[in-house]
């Protein structure tokens, strides 16, 4: 069924082109809340804050609830199908992005940043005219929410007249200042105190061979600006006077150089599944930033290899990186690689390009070129993903200086000097549980396969640890071959003599026990010996008294080494003092 929803503007929901009339306030609230991020889990307190503000109702969740329940029923009764879906203390959205028209409008506003950073005019004027035909008047103009109106609608509004304000430009460079006239009317009327608007126009007037209306105009803009803020117009707008007054021709605004805007995120993950209480954490932790406008965020996502650490940063970045207009860069650090780690000189040089920074341009030296890089970066808002770092070395050139980043790095390293030195945070992703195993392995293999055999599935989840790499090797053995069981899949598994020969993909292309060699490969000498040493174990979980045993070794330097194992995520110390390792490691 085609569906549509309209946030710019009066709320509008359409069905198979019909619209669909939603009555009550508090469901436009709760649907408008939903939709401004489909897909995402949006937390109960966030809905109950963006419906009922402090008046809350003495049981708001059981409110909320009910609202639920009456949007849903008015979203079925005209076809909709299921669209709110309820997840871990949350609610989403289950519709297709493009759906949305705010999402819509991100997209165009993309299209032009790349239009223009291709130098095609034509291009980037008929994307942002697509984008600013999407409004119908303000943002959320008939949600009654305080919240939505603060957190997003002036935003979302300013973005709005950014667009308005590039396109005039981009056809008064083009000469077309006569057709432009009668917009810029209507726009400095709704918007008296937006200088750059009155330069448009007044530009426009006086190269229409409008000269004494564009001086009107100007004396207008001054006298408004006196009465409502007591300010005299900018430097910009008293040199388009003088330059009026001494008849010399404006031909409107010259070309500016626009900044380059680098959109580097990888592909959406195929198939991602689980994660939603860290996908809510990272939503939340973007909200808080941005309730701050003046700092910026660190967040260290940590876990041992192959637990689907760059999935979810790819995830969620693909999400969110139209909260990041200035633009979004990713780096592979490979700091647990078969090829050389990336270094820090390397990777600066790699996004700088990225900001059209000739290789002319680039300094020789470490220093200059994080100065360099904290340069260009600064007053941006950006989103920064450092994968797979090793180190804190490898991250601290690559933080932006300014404020209003948003830096996610990935590691099998705690790095805990970036959350002692610079208030980083962490979030550390275990494997799967066996419900989110199977949300993984349904759309791989099918669920009619799945729920045929069921206990084959269980046993191949517990074979493979929760780990999601393992996951997804198996599962890419049970597609190559649909005719056959899975229960003869587990009993494969099952006689094998050494697990990790089962855990490479049919092509070779990834290996389990590869992965976990990259972790090995970075440990000291003393800690790589402890580490073998722990094969020796009977069990899988042991104490530090236990481990100091087996290499002879006194307790204190022996805890320092299972330190090291544990920040590189080769053991868990589950409780004081006690550590597990996981079963394939």
């Amino acid at each position: 069924m085609d569906i549509e929803f309209g946030l710019l503007g009066p709320l509008d929901v359409r069905v198979g082109g019909e619209h669909v009339l939603v009555r009550s306030p508090k469901s436009r609230i709760l649907l408008a809340s939903l939709l401004l991020e489909p897909g995402r889990l949006v937390p109960v307190a966030e809905l109950i804050d963006a419906i009922w503000g402090s008046r809350t109702p003495d049981n708001p969740r059981r409110a909320l609830q009910l609202w639920v329940t009456r949007l849903r029923a008015v979203l079925a009764d005209a076809g909709a199908g299921q669209v709110i879906i309820t997840g871990t203390d949350g609610y989403r959205a289950d519709v297709p992005a493009e759906s949305v028209d705010v999402k819509r409008f991100h997209g165009l506003l993309a299209r032009a940043d790349l239009a223009a950073h291709r130098s095609d005019p034509v291009g980037e004027r008929a994307a942002l005219a697509d984008a600013t035909s999407l409004w119908r008047g303000e943002a959320f103009a008939d949600v009654p929410s305080d919240f939505l109106h603060r957190k997003y609608g002036h935003h979302l509004g300013e973005q709005r007249l950014q667009a308005i304000e590039r396109r005039i430009d981009l056809s008064l460079r083009d000469g077309r200042h006569a057709e432009a006239v009668d917009e810029l009317v209507e726009l400095t009327a709704a918007q008296p105190l937006r200088e750059k608007l009155w330069i448009q126009l007044i530009t426009a007037l006086d190269a229409s061979g409008r000269r004494a209306d564009a001086l009107a105009r100007y004396h207008l803009m001054r006298r408004q600006l006196a009465e409502e803020l007591g300010i005299e117009p900018g430097a910009e707008m008293r040199e388009l006077h003088a330059r009026i007054l001494a008849g010399d021709a404006v031909a409107g605004p010259g070309p500016a150089p626009v900044p380059a805007v680098p959109r580097q995120l990888p592909a959406e993950v195929s198939g991602f599944a689980g994660r939603a209480g860290e996908i809510s954490r990272l939503h939340a932790l973007l909200d808080e930033q941005e309730a701050d406008p003046g700092r910026s965020t660190i967040l260290v996502v940590t876990g041992m290899a192959g637990v689907g650490k760059t999935a979810l940063a790819g995830h969620w970045s693909r999400r969110i990186a139209d909260r990041f207009p200035d633009g979004q860069l990713w780096v592979d650090l490979r700091g647990y690689h078969r090829r050389a780690a990336v270094t820090a000189e390397q990777a600066l040089a790699y996004v700088l390009r990225a900001f059209d920074i000739p290789g002319t341009d680039m300094p020789a030296d470490l220093d200059s070129l994080v100065g360099l890089y904290r340069s260009v970066t600064d007053g941006r808002r950006m989103l920064v993903v450092l994968d797979n770092a090793s180190s804190v070395d490898q991250v601290w050139p690559l933080l932006p200086g300014g404020p209003g980043s948003f830096v996610l790095v990935t590691s099998r390293n705690e790095l805990t000097g970036l959350v002692a030195d610079k208030g980083a945070r962490a979030m550390r992703l275990d494997p799967f549980t066996a419900q989110e195993a199977r949300q993984m392995l349904a759309p791989r293999l099918g669920g009619h396969r799945i729920d045929a055999e069921r206990a084959a599935v269980d046993r191949i989840i517990g074979r493979c640890g929760g780990l999601p790499l393992a996951l997804a090797i198996v599962a890419a053995r049970a597609v190559a071959r649909p005719a056959f069981a899975l229960d003869a899949l587990d009993q494969q598994l099952a006689d094998a003599g050494d697990q990790l020969d089962n855990f490479a993909s049919p092509d070779g292309g990834v290996d389990v026990r590869a992965i976990f060699s990259w972790s090995y490969q970075t440990l000291t000498a003393p800690a790589a010996r402890l580490f073998r040493f722990l094969g020796l174990h009977h069990t899988t979980d042991l104490s530090a008294a236990a481990a100091a045993s087996l290499i002879g070794a006194a307790r204190t330097s022996t805890r320092r080494l299972l330190d090291e194992l544990a920040g590189a995520h080769l053991v868990t110390e589950r409780t004081l003092d006690r550590f597990v390792l996981h079963d394939l490691v």
